[in-house]
C-alpha cells in the first residue's frame, strides 16, 4: 500500500500537487493536509482517485504532523511561507521516517534544512528540498544543460515571472516581502557578492528580460537557493544568478513601495521577528485587484528562463530554456514539479538518503518524461485535450548563429 500525503494541498499549490498525483495509478491512497478541512474535504471528493481524503492539519503542531504522516509512503509539503514552516516539516518526516519533497524557496529555510541531511540519513527517508518552479525545475534544467549539452557549464542566469492568478495567499506575500528585506547571495566570479533587492547593490543587476508568452520585463535579484546549491553539483561554474518579477509591474512596484515605507518607519535594531509583516501584507493585497483591472490583465501567466553558457569541444555554447504558460501561473508552474517529484519517490527513482536540492539526486530526464506523460491528463489552462510539453530550448551556437533543439521524450 502506498500512500501520499499532500501539506497545504487545499492551496493553490497544493492543489495543483494533489491533481498531478493523482493523474498516475502510483497511490493507492491520497490525503490532502489542510488548515481548511473542508476545503481539503471538498476537494478530495472532486479527484479522480478512489480513495482520496481530506484532513484537517495544525502546520504549527509537531504532533499534529506527525500523526498525519503516520503511514504515509511520501510527503509533499506545499505550506508556506517556507522560512516558517520548511524546516520544522521536514523534521516531522524526519521523525515519522517517510519520504519528503517540498516546494521551499526561501534561501535560509533551504540552508537549514540542508543541515538535517545526517539526521534524514539516520532515519533513512530521502528528502528533496525546492522541487517547484524556481527552485525545482530551474534545477533540473539546468543539470539537463550541463551534462547533456555541454561538456563544462559555466555560468546559470534564472529569471522568473509570473501574475495574473485569480488569488495570492498570505504566505505568498510573505515570501515576497522576505526576499526584499534579506541578503542575496548572487554567485559572481567564483565567490558570492551578497545584494538586496531594495537597496542600490541589488539594483545594479536588475535588467530588461523577455518572457516567452508574458513580455518584456525588469527582473530583480532573489534569494532562491540555487545561487548556492547549483556551485555544489555544476563543474566548471563560474556564475549563478536568479532574477524574478511579478506582473503588473504597478503591482510589484506597489510592493517594494509598501516595503520601503515600512523599513523607513522602523529603527535600525528592529529585529526581523518584530517587522509588522501582517499590516503590510494587508496593505498590499487591499490594492491587488486595482492593479490588476488598471493593467487588464484577465488571467495568470509565467514563464521560467535559463540561460546557460559553457563550452562544448572547445567552444563557447550558449542554451536558453523557456518554460511558459499563456494560461497558467505559478500555481501549476510550481505545483506540477512538487508532484512528479512524491510520484518519483514513491517509484524508487529517487534513491539518495539524506537531504539534496533537487539537482543533486533527480534525474532530469526522468522528471521530464514523466511530465510529458502527465501534462495532457492534467488539462491545466482550460485546456480539453493534448497539451504540448511548453519547454523550449534555443542553442547560441559560436558563430552567433540560432537554432532550436527539438525535443523527444
Amino acid at each position: 500500500m502506498s500512500k501520499v500525503v499532500i501539506f497545504g494541498g487545499a492551496g493553490g499549490i497544493g492543489a495543483v500537487a494533489s491533481k498531478t498525483v493523482s493523474a498516475t495509478d502510483d497511490f493507492d491512497e491520497i490525503v490532502i493536509a489542510d488548515l481548511r478541512g473542508e476545503l481539503a474535504v471538498d476537494l478530495a471528493s472532486s479527484l479522480d482517485h478512489p480513495n482520496a481524503r481530506g484532513v484537517s492539519v495544525d502546520a504549527t503542531s509537531h504532533e499534529s504532523l506527525v500523526k498525519a504522516m503516520s503511514q504515509a509512503t511520501v510527503v509533499c509539503n506545499c505550506i508556506g511561507p517556507f522560512y516558517r514552516f520548511g524546516e520544522p516539516i521536514l523534521r516531522a518526516a524526519i521523525e515519522a521516517g517517510v519520504n519528503y519533497v517540498d516546494v521551499c524557496d526561501d534561501l535560509d529555510a533551504t540552508e537549514r534544512q540542508l543541515e538535517l541531511d545526517q539526521a534524514a540519513k539516520k532515519s533513512g527517508i530521502c528528502a528533496v528540498v525546492g522541487l517547484g518552479n524556481s527552485p525545482g525545475l530551474a534545477n533540473l534544467l539546468a543539470k539537463f544543460g550541463s551534462d547533456e549539452l555541454l561538456d563544462e557549464c559555466n555560468s546559470v542566469d534564472i529569471m522568473h515571472i509570473h501574475g495574473g492568478e485569480p488569488e495570492e495567499g498570505p504566505a505568498v506575500i510573505k515570501h515576497r516581502i522576505h526576499a526584499m528585506v534579506n541578503d542575496v547571495p548572487l554567485y559572481i566570479d567564483s565567490k558570492f557578492e551578497t545584494v538586496r533587492l531594495l537597496e542600490e547593490s541589488g539594483q545594479r543587476y536588475v535588467e530588461e528580460v523577455e518572457f516567452r508568452d508574458v513580455g518584456t520585463y525588469p527582473v530583480y535579484p532573489y534569494p532562491h537557493p540555487e545561487t548556492i546549491t547549483l556551485p555544489r553539483y555544476l563543474k566548471g561554474l563560474t556564475r549563478a544568478t536568479n532574477r524574478g518579477v511579478v506582473f503588473p509591474i504597478s503591482y510589484f512596484n506597489y510592493t517594494m513601495e509598501v516595503v520601503r515605507e515600512g523599513l523607513a518607519k522602523l529603527a535600525s535594531s528592529t529585529p526581523k521577528s518584530e517587522y509588522p509583516i501582517d499590516e503590510w501584507v494587508e496593505k498590499i493585497l487591499s490594492r491587488r485587484e486595482e492593479f490588476l483591472a488598471e493593467a487588464g490583465i484577465e488571467g495568470p501567466k509565467g514563464c521560467l528562463k535559463i540561460v546557460l553558457v559553457g563550452k562544448k569541444d572547445g567552444e563557447v555554447h550558449k542554451f536558453i530554456f523557456s518554460v511558459s504558460s499563456s494560461a497558467d501561473g505559478a500555481g501549476a508552474g510550481t505545483g506540477i514539479p512538487a508532484g512528479l517529484g512524491a510520484i518519483l519517490l514513491a517509484r524508487g527513482k529517487i534513491s539518495g538518503k539524506g537531504v539534496f536540492p533537487p539537482e543533486g539526486v533527480v534525474s532530469p530526464l526522468e522528471a521530464l518524461t514523466l511530465a510529458s506523460e502527465l501534462l495532457p491528463k492534467l488539462k491545466f489552462g482550460g485546456s480539453s485535450g493534448s497539451v504540448d510539453f511548453p519547454l523550449h530550448i534555443e542553442h547560441i551556437l559560436p558563430g552567433g548563429q540560432s537554432e532550436e533543439i527539438p525535443l523527444s521524450f
